[in-house]
């Protein structure tokens, strides 16, 4: 097969669907002997996908490109002429926001949840409607979707009405070469010396999103349960700023802890496992994923997670994490203590965890997408 994929909803590297196309990508690189790919990347994040040269063809998309509205109009009218001019026989997009409405080829794009219809005030209202209406029309006409968990599979089906049979549940995967058990005490030592973290502390990795990644019901769980307890642990939040951060860093302080919470910003690739191994605890107190890969990925690390239960996140971590009620302060609370104090409990979280992630693997998410691709290619390809 003659296969195209857009890369230019990564945003730099520093978003979720960036970890998905560059693992995904990552994850096809052994199939590229048996079928042909072209990669169409924003000129600066070239260096992101240099590892898939000269086995892919990376084809740069000009920067002026990159400005949301200006990507959405590239792709419904410059990339179906691309697609043509490649031969390709399929094109995968790789986000909802960007599917495109027609091609000369058969089209597959990947959902990752439908927060604008759970989550209100996610967006601004231009992408509220463009999420709600425009990508319902557009999600009918792709040949295939490949929902990366059952709860979005059933958002996708409820909210876009798009037909059971031409969607396909493919979870994503955790690169288990990166994300394993590690030192702790190196790490331990490699954070104190590097950041300044001394004491056991409760990780959160999500970018500062309000009000859907929940950090203000966080921080202030976290500041009862520190008035409470009186104990040296603290909090430490990755990610980068991103709609509504400033009502995470008011609050933080406003919060009489303020200088027991620690925020990172963005988290490279290269310094997550460490992050990982070196925390005592991690939270994911979001209030809704599509999927949710970084209790997943501290599962596979080794550190014991207290997590909520909405959208996919019941589904992808099952019984191997403690679960938190998102809403719920007091709840939030009284898991903080349980962990901070309960060493067999965290143990425990530790192992079952473990074994949870053991069930997710990129590569079998590559060849699950490869059969996806095949099955939409022999529907034949759309008219541009």
């Amino acid at each position: 097969m003659n296969i195209g994929l857009s890369t230019s909803v990564m945003q730099r590297g520093r978003s979720g669907v960036a970890r998905y196309v560059l693992a995904l990508v990552r994850a096809l690189l052994p199939s590229a002997g048996q079928h042909r790919f072209t990669l169409f990347v924003l000129e600066e994040d070239r260096p992101l996908l240099a590892f898939a040269a000269p086995a892919m063809e990376l084809v740069t998309v000009p920067e002026r490109f990159r400005p949301p509205v200006r990507d959405i109009l590239w792709h419904q009218t410059i990339l179906p002429r691309l697609a043509a001019q490649h031969g390709l026989d399929v094109l995968h997009v790789p986000s909802y926001r960007r599917m495109l409405r027609a091609a000369p080829c058969a089209l597959v794009a990947t959902i990752h949840d439908l927060a604008p219809f759970h989550v209100a005030d996610k967006y601004d209202w231009s992408r509220m409607f463009y999420g709600r209406v425009v990508a319902r029309r557009l999600a009918q006409r792709q040949n295939r979707i490949i929902a990366v968990s059952r709860a979005t599979a059933g958002d996708i089906h409820r909210h876009f009405q798009v037909p059971s049979e031409k969607i396909e549940v493919i979870p994503n995967g955790i690169d288990h070469s990166r994300f394993q058990p590690g030192n702790t005490a190196a790490a331990k030592a490699w954070i104190a010396a590097r950041h300044g973290v001394t004491h056991p502390f409760f990780l959160y990795v999500a970018r500062l999103e309000h009000p859907a990644k929940n950090h203000v019901r966080l921080i202030e769980a976290f500041a009862r349960f520190k008035r409470e307890s009186r104990s040296e642990w603290q909090l430490v939040l990755g990610g980068s700023d991103w709609h509504g951060a400033e009502f995470i860093h008011d609050a933080i302080r406003r919060s009489a802890c303020a200088r027991d919470i620690r925020c990172l910003g963005f988290v490279s690739d290269a310094e997550l496992p460490q992050w990982y191994h070196a925390a005592d605890a991690f939270v994911f107190p979001s209030l809704f994923e599509g999927f949710g890969l970084p209790p997943l990925e501290a599962m596979a690390c080794g550190c014991p997670v207290a997590c909520s239960g909405r959208g996919a996140l019941g589904e992808v971590v099952g019984e191997a994490a403690a679960r938190v009620d998102p809403e719920d302060i007091g709840m939030m609370q009284h898991q903080l203590a349980r962990l901070a104090g309960d060493g067999a409990w965290r143990a425990a979280l530790r192992t079952a965890g473990l074994k949870q992630a053991q069930g997710f693997d990129w590569a079998r998410t590559a060849a699950a997408t490869l059969a996806v691709y095949a099955g939409a290619t022999a529907l034949g390809s759309r008219a541009g």
